[in-house]
Order: C-alpha cells, then structure tokens, then sequence
C-alpha cells in the first residue's frame, strides 16, 4: 500500500480522475499530483485532498518533488496519443519519449520509491490484417511500427523494464489500455462516432474491443494500491463488429476503398478524422483484441463493463439519437417484405 503517491498527468481525464480516486482512500497517506498546467475548478474539487504541484516531467527538477516528498510510489499517466495544438510530431516526442526518460531516471536516483506504474496503451501491438485472433502480453507487434504514438509507447516501456533491471527493489507495472469510450471521455473513439455519417473501409468489418472509462481508471488505481509487478492487458469482455458499432449508435455507414478513406472520407468527416494518427485509423481500419487472462489472474481486476456495455454506455451518455427514425425502418422494411412476398405468390 503507498504512502505518498505521486501521480502525473494530473490536468487530463484519467490522471485526474485516478488522483480524486487515491486521495479518497484513507490507506494512502499523501497523493501528489503533478503536470505542466493547473486542473480545471472542477478537477481541482474533485480531488479534494491532494495537493497539486505545477512542474514539467521533463525538467530534473521533477527529482526535488520527489525527494522532497519522500514519494515511494509514481504513476505515470502523462502520455499523449496525438501531438499538442499548434505542436508536432517532435513536440509529442518530446512529452512522451523524453518525459518517460527522464522520469524514471528520477526514481532510479530515488531511495524512497518501491513502486512505478505506467500507463501504456494496446497500440504497442499495432493493428493489421495478419494480427493474431487476441495479443498476450508475451506478443509484439507483426510488422515494424511507423507510427508516432505506438513507436513513444514501445520506447517508453522499454525505459521502464530499464529501470527494473537497474533497481530490482522497485515494483514496475504495465498496463496496456485498450481503446476507451465513456460518457464523460472525449477520445477519438467517440468524435468518430458521433459523425451522422460514418466513413468505413469497403471489405472491411472491424473487430473492436473497447475499455469503459471508469474501468480504465479502476485498474489503474488496482495497480497502484497493491497490484503486483508485470505487464497487464486491460479491455472489456467481448466484441463490437464496426459494423454493429455503427448501428447501435444510429449513424449511416459510408463504405469506401481503403485510398478514398484516407481522402474523402477526412473531408467528409472534417476535422474528427484528420486528427487520427495512423495506429488509430488501422485500429478502425482492422481492430485489436487482447487476451485479458492475466488481467482477472494475476492482477485481480475485472472490468464492469463488457464492449459492447462499455459501447452502449458512449452511446446514451452522448445523447446520440438516430440519424434515420427506426420507424422508418421499420416501414421501408415492411414494405419490401411484402413485395418480395408478393413476387414469389405471382411466380408461383
């Protein structure tokens, strides 16, 4: 159990809400939650007693807060899946590669911390048509990665098995979040879905496994009370074909060849789908499933939410209504069922 928890990417949705959730739990003794910019009003009152320190990941001075403090457990949530407004591709290098880098180099110099945890994400498999049925932890990506979030995700890990390696008393886990969806998340999941129409790829049903956003945060907070140490896939039980996805939250699908996707289908949907990095459209493109075994095993975690639960919930707490009435389906299908039904009674 920590005492003092340090946790970054306090100002974004899921830092934030894991903050309000440690500083609720009387076991941990101080939570510190730090980032670049202050958390909105609203964040702030959410956290209650937490203190919150405005300091940059990337600057050694980060090493100050932490043996100032006297942390003994970190959580990594600051990484960043889509390059900052008005930044680029360096600039989201920079956050994600050489924060991790000089973060975990902080703890190693650290003689009070005994536990890191990162927050990682399932675009370290990467998404393709020769994908296994599910990825285990053991897995890695089928074809070299070229895209920028999945390449950071892979460095960053790859940072922290360092540090296992350099300080062995130091408990390090991972944990690999599928995509998520929620009421309350703004990810690109639900900007994509929220589009009347919804440009797909012709020939193409992808198999989507989705993470409720309350979920996303529950197992991080399970990490970081008293999880083990080791690399953990995290999703929700089940499937979503797109196809089905598409329907349940009433938009009108617009099949189109793989080329046109990336072209018309970016105008069509303006900015929602000119903001997706690649790893994103090959999720949307050809999905990803994970093998949570470990997950219920080893970390003691069992999501609330199914996929489609998870999906359903997106779909009601957004107010998504219809693009087309149902009963307007309903009538077209009626119709037509009774002039298929009338040409075989005339043929017979």
């Amino acid at each position: 159990m920590p005492r003092v928890a340090l946790v970054t990417g306090a100002s974004r949705y899921v830092g934030g809400f894991l903050v309000a959730r440690l500083a609720r739990d009387p076991r941990v003794e101080r939570v510190i939650a730090v980032d670049v910019k202050s958390p909105s009003k609203d964040m702030i009152r959410r956290m209650g007693r937490a203190e919150f320190v405005r300091a940059d990941i990337r600057n050694p001075l980060i090493g100050k807060v932490l043996a100032s403090n006297d942390v003994d457990t970190v959580v990594h949530a600051a990484t960043v899946s889509r390059a900052p407004k008005s930044g680029s591709r360096a600039a989201m290098k920079d956050i994600n590669v050489l924060g991790a880098m000089q973060l975990f180099a902080v703890c190693q110099r650290a003689e009070s911390v005994r536990k890191v945890v990162l927050r990682s994400s399932s675009a370290v498999y990467g998404c393709g048509p020769k994908d296994p049925a599910e990825f285990t932890e053991e897995m890695s990506a089928r074809t070299p990665r070229r895209d920028g979030y999945s390449r950071d995700m892979i460095e960053v890990e790859g940072f922290l098995r360092g540090l296992a390696r350099r300080r062995p008393d130091i408990a390090t886990s991972i944990l690999r979040l599928a995509p998520m969806v929620g009421p309350r998340l703004n990810g690109y999941m639900s900007r994509y879905f929220s589009s009347p129409v919804v440009p797909t790829i012709l020939g193409r049903d992808a198999r989507l496994q989705l993470l409720h956003e309350e979920d996303a945060i529950a197992a991080l907070e399970r990490a970081t009370l008293d999880g083990p140490a080791g690399t953990f896939n995290v999703a929700g039980d089940g499937i979503v074909m797109m196809s089905q996805s598409i329907r349940r939250a009433g938009r009108v699908e617009l099949p189109m060849p793989f080329p046109i996707y990336r072209t018309i289908g970016r105008t069509l949907m303006g900015p929602i789908l000119r903001d997706l990095g690649p790893e994103q459209l090959n999720f949307l493109r050809f999905g990803c499933v994970l093998d949570t075994t470990r997950m219920r095993t080893e970390l003691g975690f069992e999501p609330r939410w199914t996929t489609m639960q998870a999906f359903d919930d997106f779909v009601q707490g957004a107010a998504l209504r219809p693009v087309i009435a149902p009963q307007w389906i309903d009538k077209a299908e009626t119709t037509l069922l009774g002039l298929v039904g009338a040409g075989a009674g005339a043929h017979r």
